[in-house]
């Protein structure tokens, strides 16, 4: 899987979260709980994507296509989406 970003949008992200894109792979690279984000009226299909880096469960908002999933954002798990994220894998 390719992964694709803005790079102004990564720069955004690093500063305000200390978190890069450029390690998001990372999180794809172990189990995963997504869910459609459908918080918005998005034109284009989202997901949040959540699983761990670096030891933090961190939730992956992204868009896909047969090989390439683009990043828009990456920010820590708020508590209720990491018991989310703990029950789902468990299951």
């Amino acid at each position: 899987m390719k992964f694709e970003w803005y790079e102004n949008k990564r720069l955004i992200n690093l500063q305000k979260r200390v978190i890069d894109f450029a390690d998001v792979w990372r999180v794809f690279e172990n189990e995963t709980h997504t869910v459609i984000d459908d918080r918005f009226d998005y034109d284009e299909v989202r997901y949040l994507s959540f699983g761990l880096l670096f030891g933090e469960i961190v939730a992956v908002s992204h868009t896909e296509t047969d090989d390439i999933i683009r990043i828009i954002s990456v920010r820590k798990a708020e508590k209720y989406e990491q018991e989310t994220y703990f029950r789902e894998i468990r299951d």
